[in-house]
Parts: structure tokens; C-alpha cells; sequence
């Protein structure tokens, strides 16, 4: 068996040494480059996944997020239910977020929004909201005057700009005014504009939560939603279960569990197309491998003819050809990671700009192994068969290389 194998090492070697350098190069440079797209885009989806899942938790759930319950539009005993959260092993702070039926104008545009209010001190502790100034400044617990746009919703001047209706390029210091749901109208100074590239996000106005119970005109004791940040060593599943076990009632879900079902769909999709992408990676290795052996076999038709007229075992002819194979998929693999690596620093250092934020490719080992794995194994039954197919001719027809 050894000395078999140590044959077919020889026959492997010296057909490569006879092969051409340079025919033998663009071979590992083909393999090396299906290699990179078979992990490259995967990775950018990947990181583009990452990127919308960290701006979810970044601005619209934190880590846990808690809901009315089914029957109710508001959380009732707000006050009660916040120090329930916050006494919770875990939990590092929580913040209420309320909301109204708003419609804010600015010189001839008017733009229909429910007005979110939040207590700034809270927030800053929950969300990374306040990080994200593009201009001006993030809300104060004592504004009673300001209120802070989203990029989006602020908009361009030029409205064609615009994915959304805008306010038309209304900028820091500008005054806005709103109408809300209760008859209540009142300008604002445009305190500060906001900019996540989340398009769920940037289509938002804050005020702070004093204002709102101002336009109220009563002291609020009611939450849209309550946004919980948990301590950095606690799981989101962890701090869900403690909160629950606290007694509070409502709706509490993990981030993950308050992801929109269209969402779930859209990564569901993006698996697909990954999947589509290396079953397309493997289909252009096997062909090249099979076209590969194929035309070296039949160039070696005599000598193979020759080997078998002397007693060799098919098996050892075949087998140096996979090993051909095996090496040249080895030395393909090495300059494809390499390359994948380069590309990897590169992004990070310069990350991908989408419109919905950067994108930096996320690179998952089990899937760099698996279709390194994919591609050996493809690559091996792509040069076994042409070679088996060879070894089978009739000794005379393969030495005459008819």
C-alpha cells in the first residue's frame, strides 16, 4: 500500500514537472480565485447582517426591548415597572420611550410622524443614539424648546434627493412647527439632526420627555415601549429571564425576537444566495479540474499505456493524477486565503459604504472550512473520473494513442 502510494507520488511529480510551469500557475490561480468567491461574498452578506443586527441594538431595541401586552396599546404604572427592570440582576439601565401622532412643518413642507419622547440621561445609557450627531447637539434633560431630526427625515433642499417626504434641508437652529394628535401646537428649535444610515431610524423626531408631559399637560405614566440595556458580562436571553422573573407582565422580548418576520425572510434569502454562490464556485472548480485532466490524460495516453503494458496497477495511475490534482487545489487554496486575507484588511481598514451603514466582511471559520472541505473534495472527484476513464482503455489503443 505504501509503496503504491510512493509510485503514485513519483508519477504526480514528474507529470507536473512535464506539465509546464506556467500551464500548472494559471491552474493554482484559477482554483485560487474561485476559492475567494466562494468566501468573499458570503462574508460581505455576512458583515451586512452584522451591520443591520448592531444598528437594531445600537437604536431601536438595545439588548431587550419590552412591549404592552396584547390586549393593551400602552405599558400602564410605567413608574412601577421601570423599577422592577432596573432592580433586575443584569440590567444595566432602562429607558421609556412614548410616542404621538404628530405632523411637523417647516416653511411650505409638512411631513406626518409620530413624535417619540425619551428621558436623555436614560437613553444615553441605553442607546448609542447620541454618538450619532451629525450637527448640532443631542437633547438635554431640561429642553423644553429643542427637538432632534433624523438626517432623513431633515432632508435636502433639492427634495428629488429624498428616499422619504422631508422638511426640505431644515438644518440646526431652524424652527419647526408641530401639530400633535391632541390639538396642541408648538415650534421647536431644531436642536440637533441625527445620522445611523438606518432608514428605520433616521426618519425620526425626539423631544425629551418633560416637554411631552408639557404637551400633555399632565404627568405621563404611560409607555409606547421600554428599551433595556443589560450589563456587558449578561446574555440578552439572560436579562429577559430575570426580568420576567421580577414580575413584570408585558411583552419582553430579545433583540433577535423582536426582529420583524420580513426581516428573518431577507437573511433567509441572503442564505440562499450564498449558497447559490458556492454551489456556482464549485460547478467553475470541477470543470476546470475535469477539462485539466482530461486534456493531460489524453496527452499521456501512450505513457499510461506504456505503465499498465508493464505490470502497473490502474489504481496507482489514477491515483497520481488525483494527487496532481490535490496539489495543485492545495497551492490554489494557499493564494486564495491569501488573497481573501488582503481583501479581508483592506475593507476593514476602508469598509464597504452601502447606504444603510459600513460593512466590513465577516469572516465565520466553520464556513471558511466547509468550503475549503467542498472544494478539495470536488476538486478529487473531478480529477479521479477523466483518469479512471483513461486507465480503462485497452492497453494497444492507448499505446498507439489512437
Amino acid at each position: 500500500m505504501l509503496t503504491d502510494l510512493n509510485v503514485s507520488v513519483f508519477l504526480a511529480t514528474r507529470t507536473l514537472q512535464r506539465g509546464g510551469t506556467i500551464r500548472t500557475f494559471l491552474n493554482i490561480i484559477i482554483i485560487a480565485l474561485v476559492l475567494t468567491n466562494m468566501i468573499f461574498l458570503p462574508s460581505v452578506i455576512g458583515g451586512a447582517i452584522d451591520s443591520f443586527n448592531q444598528q437594531n441594538i445600537d437604536y431601536i431595541t438595545s439588548d431587550v426591548i419590552v412591549k404592552p401586552r396584547e390586549d393593551k396599546q400602552y405599558i400602564d404604572d410605567l413608574d412601577t415597572v421601570l423599577a422592577k427592570i432596573n432592580r433586575a440582576p443584569g440590567v444595566a439601565r432602562a429607558s421609556a420611550h412614548y410616542a404621538m401622532p404628530s405632523s411637523i412643518t417647516f416653511k411650505e413642507h409638512t411631513v406626518a410622524i409620530a413624535v417619540t419622547t425619551f428621558r436623555p440621561r436614560d437613553e444615553i445609557e441605553v442607546t448609542t443614539l447620541h454618538n450619532e450627531i451629525a450637527d448640532g447637539e443631542f437633547l438635554g434633560s431640561g429642553d423644553h424648546d429643542g427637538i432632534l431630526l433624523g438626517i432623513l427625515l431633515a432632508g435636502h433642499k433639492d427634495t428629488s434627493k429624498d428616499f422619504y417626504d422631508s422638511l426640505g434641508g431644515v438644518q440646526v437652529g431652524d424652527s419647526v412647527t408641530v401639530r400633535y394628535e391632541n390639538g396642541v401646537v408648538k415650534d421647536y428649535r431644531v436642536k440637533g439632526i441625527f445620522n445611523t444610515k438606518s432608514y428605520i431610524v433616521d426618519y425620526n423626531a425626539f423631544i425629551t420627555w418633560d416637554e411631552m408631559n408639557q404637551v400633555l399637560g399632565t404627568e405621563n405614566n404611560q409607555a409606547l415601549e421600554i428599551l433595556v440595556k443589560g450589563e456587558t458580562d449578561s446574555a440578552p436571553a439572560t436579562v429577559k429571564q430575570s426580568i420576567l422573573e421580577y414580575g413584570v407582565g408585558e411583552d419582553v422580548k430579545t433583540w433577535d425576537e423582536a426582529l420583524p418576520s420580513a426581516v428573518t425572510d431577507s437573511v433567509e434569502s441572503f442564505s440562499i444566495i450564498n449558497q447559490i454562490t458556492v454551489f456556482g464556485s464549485l460547478i467553475i472548480a470541477i470543470v476546470l479540474i475535469f477539462v485539466m485532466t482530461t486534456i493531460k490524460a489524453f496527452q499521456n495516453r501512450k505513457q499510461i499505456g506504456i505503465l499498465k503494458a508493464i505490470g502497473m496497477k490502474p489504481q496507482v495511475i489514477i491515483n497520481s493524477y488525483v494527487i496532481q490534482v490535490m496539489f495543485i487545489c492545495l497551492l490554489g487554496t494557499l493564494l486564495g486565503l491569501l488573497i481573501f486575507g488582503l481583501m479581508v484588511l483592506y475593507f476593514t481598514a476602508f469598509p464597504i459604504e452601502f447606504p444603510d451603514g459600513n460593512v466590513t466582511p465577516h469572516v465565520q471559520i466553520m464556513t471558511l472550512l466547509e468550503n475549503t472541505f467542498l472544494l478539495f473534495v470536488s476538486s478529487a472527484i473531478a480529477g479521479f473520473i477523466p483518469a479512471w476513464r483513461i486507465t480503462r482503455e485497452n492497453i494497444l489503443d492507448a499505446m498507439r494513442g489512437g
